[in-house]
């Protein structure tokens, strides 16, 4: 009897994969034990660990890394002599930000409109189910044709690096010949997409000391020094005018080369309101992907309900910066580090305090395993040809791989297209898209095994 085609065959499990997709988003795995538990994080993982379990892993293993967290691994043998395929997600997510302005509990899987709703849908719990269903087609289709590692992080929304020093102290458990993130997104629904390069990052938090205590805004307000002034005007010298990002000493005029992004569709994925400009210079696709960009994520201050009119006398902010590749995130933390220093007003006491960081990433996109995925993604995308993408987030991982395996070939795909809104409030998951990448990644296994034939 001839086997069905892998297509047939993923279309046939999608109704399992949403189960357990759904099973995975409900847990609350946001990696900071200061907002959520750490036993939703561990539990996560042990799920992770007992689907590796029934499809035959062998070695799976919670391990504890550096940073408090769990990665779960797994080894599933192929035939003798394949070449050995690490396919890696993260079960780890964000916070759900403000869960009223979400349509559906962020944490219960929702099909609205044609899309599964959740965080971690597609950033990056529905990384590990495409994984999953790419290896039962192929063992419903023979078997899978090459040896494969599994790895998914539990910290790699919190940018601490746990994975990143477990694998340099434990070098030879992730080696492989060649390296799938399943974390990044096609550049639109439809469009078969690798990612070419990743923006680094740093994170630091930049504490404002000016008085003693807080003082009364009417008796003191005019002279006395207010932190939180202080905090808002250093913040405000890190944008030119235009909103390009301007840190003493850093470069902010390359340009990206490739796949462009037209403003149009770029204000559309964005959701930028009608009248509100972008900010920055040159084409969108240089701010995004080959620029340094600097975001205030986040504030400590009085809010807004139970002000009193009081001079505040610290304040506090959290910075994120994303490096670009060719240019080196320990400097850039060094010369962000710098300048915030440089631009304090009023002789306003600043520290600073590293809180994360990676490097920047560029893939080999001429090697063999780029043609074995371009076929794959052109049968699973019928009448469409792959591109190739930058991204602007930051997987640091990727980085410490290439070190540790410099052979190794690093493919990056994933669901996280624009429509997916991955770290914003109402997260969703195409499931086409978790379909049709299933297939893609199914096949590039078989073409991969394949070309790696004598």
């Amino acid at each position: 009897m001839t086997a069905r085609p892998i297509s047939e065959t993923i279309a046939s499990l999608m109704p399992r994969a949403k189960a357990e997709l759904a099973e995975l988003v409900a847990f609350q795995s946001v990696a900071d034990p200061a907002q959520f538990p750490k036993s939703e994080c561990e539990a996560a993982a042990d799920w992770v660990a007992d689907a590796l379990r029934a499809e035959d892993f062998r070695d799976v293993a919670l391990l504890d890394t550096p940073d408090g967290t769990r990665s779960v691994y797994g080894f599933l043998p192929g035939p003798a002599g394949a070449p050995t395929v690490l396919l890696y997600a993260h079960y780890d997510v964000q916070p759900p930000l403000d869960e009223s302005a979400w349509l559906s509990p962020p944490f219960e899987l929702t099909e609205r409109d044609g899309r599964w709703y959740g965080r971690g849908s597609a950033d990056c719990k529905g990384g590990f189910i495409m994984h999953l269903l790419a290896l039962r087609a192929l063992k419903a289709d023979g078997g899978v044709p090459v040896s494969v590692k599994v790895i998914a992080e539990g910290s790699e929304e919190q940018g601490t690096g746990g994975l990143e020093r477990y694998a340099e102290a434990h070098p030879e458990l992730l080696a492989a010949d060649t390296i799938v993130i399943g974390d990044t997104g096609n550049f639109r629904v439809g469009l078969p997409t690798v990612t070419a390069t990743l923006r680094g990052m740093t994170m630091l938090r930049v504490c404002v000391d000016t008085l003693e205590g807080n003082l009364h805004s009417g008796q003191f307000g005019g002279a006395a020094p207010d932190a939180l002034a202080a905090l808002i005007q250093l913040l405000a010298s890190l944008r030119a005018e235009d909103g390009t990002t301007t840190v003493d000493g850093l470069a902010t005029d390359t340009e990206w080369d490739g796949l462009q992004y037209p403003e149009a569709e770029f204000r559309k994925d964005a959701k930028v309101l009608d009248g509100v400009g972008l900010i920055g210079s040159g084409t969108v696709a240089d701010r995004i992907w080959a620029r340094p960009a600097v975001t205030v994520i986040g504030i400590d201050c009085p809010p807004v309900v139970g002000a009193t009119p009081s001079l505040q006398a610290s304040a506090r902010a959290q910075i994120s910066l994303r490096v670009p590749p060719g240019q080196d995130a320990a400097e850039a933390t060094e010369l962000l580090t710098a300048h915030l220093k440089a631009h304090a007003p009023w002789g306003a006491r600043v520290a600073v305090e590293q809180v994360g960081q990676g490097q920047p990433f560029r893939a080999d996109t001429s090697s063999p395993a780029y043609t074995s995925m371009a076929q794959a993604m052109a049968a699973a995308y019928p009448g469409e040809e792959m591109q190739t993408s930058g991204m602007g987030g930051s997987i640091p991982l990727c980085n410490t791989l290439a070190a540790l395996y410099p052979e190794a070939e690093i493919l990056l795909i994933g669901l996280s297209e624009p429509e997916a809104q991955i770290h914003a409030v109402n997260e969703s998951v195409s499931p086409q898209e978790l379909e049709r990448l299933s297939i893609a990644e199914a096949l590039f296994l078989r073409n991969y095994a394949e070309s790696k034939q004598v």
